[in-house]
């Protein structure tokens, strides 16, 4: 386990049980708060968040596996395999009891670590993530998910840009859009469809009012895959939850509404918090 101090950044590799995998730590708060990024992405997606939460929290994250500078895992990727890597890194840095956020793949995967290990979590925040999907939505991303599957990995990423951003954040933001596209294209296409099959098949809507954690759901209003209805089932199913709809944002909040997600996740993780679960 480490020691390192808050206000310390830490951008390392960790062996998690045989998989290698890079994380970082920032910070110069001493409240721990881990964020877990989406399904073909990387740690950098909360770059723009986190700059604005460094003062106050101490803030660990890591590259899925198959993702970012992480170990690009061959074969079938299970929900278990990325809990257990969170929590191996979270004992890593020492944080025993924290903060968790996730983004998309990354809120279905805090669920589970949630759900899983009640007493490791302080507070939880699931952005743009799903739960209790109908068939017409199951239908939709098992299509993306055959997509994925079959047609060249530029395919899926050209389909869901419009999904992702706004038209107007595109034109404004034509070097983000260049850098992510480079991105995308530096991905592994087995590892993408490893991780987008546990995207698509989750759904722990039936299990979420075990929940009993101070919980913050937020989406976008004009988010389709992790659409506002969702958000309220999951906030209808964990009692005293908080819903927050972002109005005009789209699915990628973390970019297109980094300030607004920022502000609202620090004003709910400090809200009434509890010292004691501070030092991790």
């Amino acid at each position: 386990m480490m020691t390192a101090q808050p206000g310390k950044s830490i951008d390392a590799m960790f062996d998690a049980g045989g998989v290698g995998i890079r994380y970082r730590l920032d910070g110069a708060g001493t409240y721990p708060l881990v964020c877990v990024h989406g399904v073909g992405s990387s740690l950098e997606a909360w770059d723009r968040v986190v700059d604005r939460l460094a003062p106050d929290f101490r803030i660990l994250r890591f590259d899925l596996r198959g993702h970012g500078r992480s170990a690009r895992v061959k074969g079938r990727y299970e929900i278990g395999d990325f809990v257990r890597e969170l929590f191996l890194l979270a004992d890593h840095a020492g944080f025993k009891r924290f903060a968790l956020a996730g983004f998309s793949l990354g809120g279905l995967i805090a669920q589970r670590a949630t759900l899983d290990h009640p007493s490791r979590i302080d507070r939880l925040a699931l952005l743009a993530t799903v739960a209790g999907r109908n068939e017409t939505e199951n239908q939709r991303v098992r299509d993306r998910l055959h997509l994925l599957q079959t047609k060249e990995p530029g395919s899926h990423y050209d389909n869901s840009v419009s999904r992702w951003f706004s038209k107007e954040f595109q034109q404004a933001n034509p070097e983000l859009m260049a850098q992510l596209r480079a991105r995308n294209a530096s991905n592994d296409p087995e590892c993408y469809a490893a991780a987008y099959r546990v995207l698509a098949e989750s759904d722990f809507g039936g299990e979420l009012a075990r929940i009993g954690c101070p919980t913050l759901i937020a989406t976008g209003e004009d988010d389709q895959g992790s659409n506002p209805r969702m958000a309220r089932f999951m906030s209808e199913r964990i009692a005293g939850s908080k819903l927050t709809i972002f109005p005009r944002r789209r699915h990628s909040i973390l970019l297109e509404a980094h300030e607004e997600v920022a502000a609202e996740l620090r004003t709910f993780l400090l809200a009434g918090r509890n010292p004691e679960n501070e030092h991790g």
